[in-house]
């Protein structure tokens, strides 16, 4: 418990729910270790709220007591799952991220394509309302496969059922659980993808993942096969107005980016929401809103999404505001 504070609290010195546990450490921490050996312990209710990122989202906060346990957990059962996921899974693990899933799906299309000799065919897809969708009883199970202490899969239960968007559905955007909750329940896609599919060219980030191919015809079948696994056994959907199967050499929409076979650009919308974030920010500085020094903070945000792809235009735009 002492170990997962000494991580959860980096970066919140300031933040007021922690400076409040933080006054009485020891006993926050001695009672829900009580709580935890005697299994009384049970989660609090979740603070809601929402956020543009980029698109509105509906975030559930737990108080610090429960995201210290989240923290804690996600100490002891991480390292248990993390040796079956595959390698091309890089949402939320050490050494991954965006930035490496694309660098990745962008060397997969260049080996596919025999440097640039050969057509690839990418099939791209985002799944619908997954956070809301994830079902307890499958991700129990999932869970129990790996872990086989009795009160460590009781807490795990505490800790899932302790949010749902209906009946026994749904994990909360804001959790550092729901984060490894996710990558274990969608895991068995990877797997079924890897294994079973035979599908060598395959990368995801959370709900989203591409295929990519030689063969168009071959994609089509994969998208059959994927949408039914994915309803019979993680009852999930595709969402079918973000699915596409193109050209490689066309530009793949994924993480942001649009990505081609010799550069990546940054999305269009991403792209028109950065100017009007500088250009709203600009106007407070100038109206003494915000400081200076937070202006130029986000100008180097921004400015730091533009090292990884073409960006001189927007650069352009950016100085001009």
């Amino acid at each position: 418990m002492f170990s997962a504070w000494t991580e959860f609290k980096k970066g919140k010195g300031k933040k007021i729910d922690a400076q409040e546990f933080a006054l009485n450490l020891e006993d926050n921490i001695f009672s829900l270790q009580y709580e935890l050996a005697d299994g009384s312990y049970r989660h609090s209710q979740y603070s809601s709220f929402y956020v543009y990122d980029p698109k509105l989202r509906h975030i559930h906060k737990a108080c610090v007591r429960d995201r210290l346990l989240h923290q804690a957990v996600a100490r002891v059962i991480e390292p248990i799952f993390e040796r079956q996921f595959i390698f091309d899974s890089y949402s939320s693990r050490k050494e991954k991220g965006t930035h490496r899933a694309i660098a990745r799906l962008a060397k997969f299309a260049w080996r596919l394509s025999q440097n640039n000799t050969k057509t690839v065919w990418a099939l791209k897809c985002d799944i619908r309302k997954f956070f809301d969708s994830v079902d307890h009883n499958i991700l129990e199970c999932l869970i129990s496969k790996k872990i086989d202490d009795k009160k460590l899969i009781s807490l795990m239960q505490e800790v899932i059922r302790s949010y749902e968007t209906c009946p026994g559905k749904g994990i909360p955007l804001g959790n550092l659980t729901s984060q490894l909750f996710s990558n274990i329940y969608l895991d068995e896609l990877d797997q079924y993808v890897k294994r079973r599919m035979r599908t060598k060219y395959y990368v995801r980030y959370a709900d989203d993942f591409v295929l990519l191919s030689q063969s168009k015809e071959e994609l089509e079948k994969s998208l059959i096969e994927l949408n039914i696994f994915l309803n019979l056994e993680l009852k999930l959907e595709l969402h079918q107005g973000k699915v596409f199967l193109r050209k490689f050499h066309q530009g793949v929409d994924f993480l942001g980016y649009v990505i081609y076979p010799h550069h990546k650009i940054l999305r269009t919308k991403t792209k028109k929401r950065i100017c009007r974030k500088i250009q709203l920010g600009r106007t407070e500085m100038r109206r003494g809103i915000i400081e200076p020094d937070k202006f130029k903070s986000s100008l180097q945000s921004f400015l730091g999404l533009l090292k990884h792809c073409r960006g001189e235009g927007i650069k352009r735009r950016m100085s001009e505001q």
